[in-house]
Order: structure tokens, then C-alpha cells, then sequence
């Protein structure tokens, strides 16, 4: 019986064991119960605990204690829902009686604006303009400014059943067209009240001009509107760490500024608040360690601040060379700086992703700050991607939600963990030891006892 107790306490100290080797930890809200896959979005307090500049020393911990696959995902732009609907101008252009779907004998006249709309057009095929019901339809999305997620058609209402094929194509110039789907089904059935009706044609794409080429000759109904559904790409907010620098001097006798940045945030773009009007060069640098080589962080800007008249002129913020993690920052000024004068720097990133399953019983918590554990690799990229396959490209892991942090370790599980001893040598040494002293105690006994 005791043997069996022994057995079940083996997994509770071993998870007990990850969880105790980090300093801190944030319990998981979760959106939904069953979703399988969460993201958490790192917050500030998380990215001051983490001690690597991998942040391998970030995980998940289910309720028994034990790690589950994690993997942290860089910051992404987002492409919100279609939240708005814009009319396109479309022209039917008649096509006759040519094989509409092999022939290329279209000829178009375009008068344009200057914006590069379509005033007026014109267009023939080498078969003449004797057919009218059956035409192209090019749409001009000339004046949009953003992507087209699909396009909505609507045509006029009769009893006719509606079952045809369209070839998508896009072109910038009216003249070099691309296929951008060889096959688009419009159908608008009626049975016994039922209607099917697919009237929604997939873009997902930046194009100035489109046209839908019917591949039958059968007669199609008349065109009312077509309308573009639009999707926004909308850049993640970027979040500021604002530093106080203090003056120091380089081995040459020039003046910079230096700065501490505590945590692990993904630094890339830099700003300048400088306390009055002013105008200068700057160079931006940057190490990990107090020991380390200073390395350039960014290329050299002219920041400036220029207050007059109520209204306030700044320089824009600058992209940085990469991104890093970086603790120590430094400001080099190309002229001499008035005495008391102080500027200080603003670091800008947008905060990263953890991915994580939902392995084991909840609740889930995030543990960060060791220099004893790391996260384990796992192949979650690829996971997401078979899954965004499976479940459409817009499917995201369902959101976690940090709460408030308590301690775990603290500060003992940033002391790295003691040097692990090599039982095996120990061993070794012991045997040897021992073997020695057997001879020495056996040669002693032969010296005592002489033969006669």
C-alpha cells in the first residue's frame, strides 16, 4: 500500500518542482471553457519578470503544476471584420458570340480620370456587339484604398433559375489581366419555397480593376449592383517605456546620456522628449549587460522640438535597426549639449503573443522569472497553421486573460540552481579509495607478520 501512495505523490512534486523554479505567477482567465488553444497578450508586469532575451524563462503550468506546449508569437497586424460596404461603378461589355471563355479578342476604350477612375468606356470583340445578354461585367475599384475581401452581387429578381460560371479576373491598366479564380459559381435557385441562392464572390486582394467573364453562352439576368466589402488592416497599437537618462562621459570626454531599461519588451522604435526648443543629431545605442560593447541600435536622426504659437512641433519617432531586448541604452549627441539640459527616451514596442494548449485540468497559470527552468520547445507554428487550414484563415486561439500576480520563488529562482554532482565520478573515486586502502592495509599486515 505504501508503494502505491509513493507512486501517486511522484507527479505532484515533480510539477510542484516547475512551478517552484519560477519567481512569480499570473492566473488565466479564459474566454471559453472548451476552446483547446488560448493566447494571452504579454502585459508590462510580465515582461519585467522575465530574466532571458529569449524569454525561455516564460511557460504555462495546468492545476497539477506540470508545464504544457507554449510557444511566443511576435506582434501581427490585424485584419478587423468587414465592417463596411462600398458600391463599385460596373460597365457591361457586350461580347457577342465568340467563345467567351477562350477568346481574348475583347477590345476596350477607357476615358479615365485623373484619379484613375473610369469616366466612360467603350468596348467590341472581333464577332461584332450582336448579343446583349450575355456580357462582361468590369468593375472599377480604382478609388479604394484598401483590400477587397469579397465582392456582393445583385441582380434583378424573376422566376428564371439562375446557374452560371464566371472567370475572375484584375488588371492595374486595363490592358495585362490576371486570373484571379478560374471558376465562380453565381447560382439563385427556387423549389417549393426553398431558395439557394450564392450571389458572393471571394477577392481578398488590392486590385484597380476587376471583371467577371461568363463561360456560357446561356443568357444571364440583368446586373443591379455589386458592392465591395472591404477589410481595414489595422496596425497593433504601439506601447511606450519612458526613461529618465543620467549624463556620462565616454573615454574620449564626450557627453551622453544613459539609460536602464528594466524588463524584456521588444524595443523597435526610439523618440526623443527633449525639455525645450531644440535641434539636434543623434545616435542611438544599446547593450545587454553593464560589461557588454555598446552596438548601434539605430541610424543617426535629427530630433528636434520647436514650440511656438500654443502649438508644439516634434520629430517623429525612429525605427530601430532590429528588435531587441536590450537593458542598457545610451545617446550620443553630434553638438555640445547646454549645461541641464536632459532629454529623455521613449522606447516603443508592441506587445507579443503566448499561444498555449490546454493540456491537463484548469485553471492555467503564466509563470515567468527563472535562471533555473526554460520553456521546452514546441512545434505550435505549424499546429496553428494546419489549424487556420482546417478552420479558415481568420481563426485565431480563443483569449486568456492575466490576473493578478502573486509570488512564487521570488528572488530564489533567479540564483542559478547549484552545480549538479557526478555521482558516477564520486563513485569511481570511492572505489579507487577503497581498492587503495585495501592494499595499503594488506602491505602493512605483511610487514607486521615476517615469515620465519
Amino acid at each position: 500500500m505504501k508503494r502505491w501512495l509513493w507512486l501517486l505523490l511522484i507527479p505532484s512534486l515533480a510539477g510542484a518542482a516547475a512551478r517552484d523554479d519560477y519567481a512569480r505567477q499570473w492566473p488565466l482567465v479564459l474566454t471559453k471553457a472548451d476552446a483547446g488553444a488560448y493566447r494571452v497578450t504579454l502585459t508590462p508586469e510580465i515582461y519585467e519578470s522575465v530574466q532571458l532575451p529569449s524569454l525561455r524563462d516564460l511557460d504555462v503550468v495546468n492545476a497539477e503544476g506540470t508545464t504544457v506546449p507554449a510557444a511566443v508569437f511576435n506582434a501581427e497586424p490585424s485584419v478587423t471584420p468587414a465592417s463596411h460596404e462600398v458600391e463599385l461603378p460596373w460597365f457591361p461589355l457586350q461580347t457577342g458570340a465568340v467563345d467567351i471563355a477562350t477568346s481574348d479578342d475583347l477590345s476596350v476604350i477607357a476615358e479615365r480620370n485623373p484619379d484613375g477612375s473610369i469616366r466612360s468606356i467603350r468596348a467590341r470583340t472581333s464577332a461584332g456587339d450582336a448579343g446583349a445578354s450575355n456580357p462582361i461585367w468590369l468593375l472599377d475599384a480604382s478609388r479604394l484604398r484598401e483590400p477587397i475581401r469579397n465582392l456582393q452581387l445583385e441582380w434583378e429578381r424573376s422566376d428564371t433559375p439562375v446557374n452560371l460560371s464566371y472567370r475572375l479576373e484584375a488588371s492595374g491598366d486595363l490592358r495585362e489581366w490576371q486570373t484571379l479564380d478560374d471558376r465562380v459559381p453565381l447560382i439563385d435557385l427556387n423549389n417549393a419555397g426553398h431558395r439557394l441562392r450564392q450571389d458572393s464572390v471571394e477577392v481578398n486582394g488590392a486590385f484597380r480593376y476587376l471583371r467577371l467573364v461568363p463561360l456560357q453562352k446561356t443568357a444571364a439576368p440583368r446586373l443591379v449592383s455589386v458592392r465591395a466589402r472591404l477589410a481595414s488592416v489595422v496596425e497593433q497599437a504601439w506601447q511606450w517605456r519612458e526613461l529618465d537618462g543620467k549624463r556620462a562621459q565616454t573615454a574620449d570626454g564626450k557627453d551622453v546620456f544613459e539609460f536602464e531599461l528594466h524588463g524584456r519588451f521588444p524595443i523597435e522604435r526610439a523618440d526623443l522628449i527633449l525639455p525645450g526648443n531644440d535641434s539636434n543629431e543623434w545616435t542611438l545605442e544599446s547593450r545587454d549587460t553593464a560589461e557588454a560593447a555598446w552596438l548601434p541600435a539605430a541610424a543617426p536622426w535629427v530630433g528636434y522640438r520647436v514650440d511656438a504659437g500654443g502649438v508644439s512641433s516634434r520629430s517623429l519617432p525612429q525605427p530601430l535597426q532590429d528588435i531587441t531586448r536590450d537593458r542598457y541604452w545610451r545617446l550620443r549627441s553630434a553638438n555640445a549639449l547646454a549645461a541641464g539640459t536632459s532629454p529623455r527616451l521613449r522606447l516603443g514596442y508592441r506587445p507579443e503573443r503566448l499561444v498555449f494548449l490546454a493540456r491537463g485540468a484548469a485553471p492555467y497559470a503564466l509563470v515567468a522569472g527563472s535562471a533555473r527552468a526554460q520553456r521546452d520547445d514546441a512545434p505550435l507554428p505549424q499546429l496553428l497553421d494546419a489549424l487556420r487550414s482546417q478552420r479558415g484563415k481568420d481563426w485565431e486561439p480563443a483569449a486568456a486573460t492575466p490576473g493578478p500576480a502573486s509570488a512564487l520563488a521570488g528572488i530564489q529562482a533567479l540564483q542559478p540552481a547549484p552545480a549538479k554532482r557526478d555521482w558516477k565520478a564520486w563513485l569511481l573515486w570511492g572505489v579507487l579509495i577503497a581498492a587503495a586502502a585495501t592494499v595499503i592495509a594488506f602491505a602493512l599486515s605483511l610487514l607486521r607478520n615476517p615469515k620465519p
